[in-house]
C-alpha cells in the first residue's frame, strides 16, 4: 500500500495469536476476536448484490436474480469513519497454490524503486514490491512513480476472483512480499489523487497470517486530539479485506513487525486508477 513509512507507530499494540485452521468458516469466526470491542462486526452479504451484464447490443441490463459467482460469508468491520468488509476468498489448498505461482511469476523492484525517501534520507523499503496493471498505467506514491508491468496469469486470476466477489473492476495491483515478521509497513493511508474515490481497495493476503492495525488520524502521536481505540485484526491466508470509503480519509493502517513470524507473506492490493487523470 502507498505512502510508506519505515517506522511503525503500532509497536505498542497487542500481540495477537490466532491458530490457523483449514476450515474457512472457523477462520472467519476466529477473526472476530482480533477486532477491538469498540468496532462493530456483523455478518453481511456481498457488498454488492447484483452484477450488471452487457447484452449483445452493448446495452447494460440488470440480471435481477444473478448473484456473484464467488459468494462468500462477509464480516462487516465498522468504527467511526471506518467501513471494511472481510471474507475468506480462497480455500487453504487454492491459496497455497496461488502463493507458489506468484513466487514464480512476480518480478520485484530493484535499485531506486526499492528505496524510499523519509525526511530527506533514503532507506531500503522493508519488504519487496512490484506493480502490475493495465498497459500504460502509472502510480505515484512515496514520491516515486511506478509503471505497471503486464498482468501475469495468476494475478489476472486473483483479480477476476475479487471482481466476481465484489462487483468492482480493478486495473492496477501493488504486490508486497514480506520475507518474515521483520519485514513490515508503517502507518499510512491509501489516498493518492489518481485513485478512484468510489472504488474500494481490495487487499488479498496469502501466506503467513499477520496483524493489521487501523489507527484514526485524530488519535495518532503523543499530542493526539482524541482518544479513539485502534482497530486490530489478523489477516488470514486466502483472505480478502475491502477498505471502503471513507476509511482511507480518516484511518491510517499498518503491518507492524512481528518477530515470532518466520514465514513469508504476499499481499496484493487491487486498486482502480482513474485513467483520464493520467492523460
Amino acid at each position: 500500500m502507498g505512502n510508506d513509512s519505515l517506522v511503525s507507530r503500532a509497536e505498542r499494540s497487542l500481540v495477537l495469536n490466532n491458530p490457523s485452521t483449514e476450515n474457512p468458516r472457523q477462520q472467519v469466526t476466529a477473526m472476530e476476536t482480533f477486532v477491538k470491542k469498540r468496532s462493530f462486526i456483523s455478518e453481511a452479504r456481498s457488498p454488492q448484490k447484483k452484477i450488471k451484464l452487457e447484452s449483445d447490443e452493448g446495452m447494460e441490463q440488470d440480471e435481477e436474480d444473478e448473484e456473484f459467482s464467488h459468494p462468500v460469508p462477509w464480516q462487516k468491520i465498522e468504527a467511526e469513519g471506518l467501513d471494511c468488509d472481510y471474507a475468506l476468498l480462497f480455500s487453504k489448498e487454492e491459496a497455497d497454490n496461488l502463493c507458489k505461482q506468484l513466487e514464480e511469476e512476480v518480478v520485484y523492484s530493484t535499485g531506486e524503486e526499492a528505496k524510499v525517501q523519509v525526511f530527506g534520507k533514503v532507506y531500503d523499503i522493508p519488504r519487496k514490491q512490484a506493480t502490475y496493471g493495465d498497459a500504460g498505467l502509472t502510480y505515484t506514491y512515496s514520491r516515486v512513480t511506478r509503471l505497471a508491468n503486464s498482468w501475469t496469469p495468476t494475478l489476472e486470476y486473483i483479480r477476476d476472483a475479487v471482481t466476481k466477489t465484489t462487483g468492482q473492476a480493478f486495473n492496477f495491483v501493488l504486490v508486497n512480499r514480506y520475507k518474515d515478521g521483520q519485514d513490515h509497513m508503517g502507518e499510512h493511508r491509501d489516498d493518492e489523487k489518481e485513485l478512484d474515490p468510489l472504488c474500494p481497495i481490495a487487499s488479498v493476503s496469502l501466506g503467513a497470517p499477520r496483524d493489521f492495525i487501523f489507527r484514526h488520524r485524530d488519535a495518532r502521536g503523543k499530542q493526539s486530539l482524541r482518544q479513539i481505540e485502534p482497530v486490530k485484526l489478523e489477516l488470514a491466508h486466502g483472505s480478502l479485506l475491502l477498505m471502503n470509503s471513507p476509511t482511507n480519509t480518516f484511518w491510517y493502517h499498518s503491518l507492524p513487525v512481528r518477530k515470532k513470524s518466520s514465514l513469508p507473506r504476499i499481499n496484493l492490493t487491487f486498486r482502480r486508477i482513474v485513467v483520464d487523470r493520467k492523460k
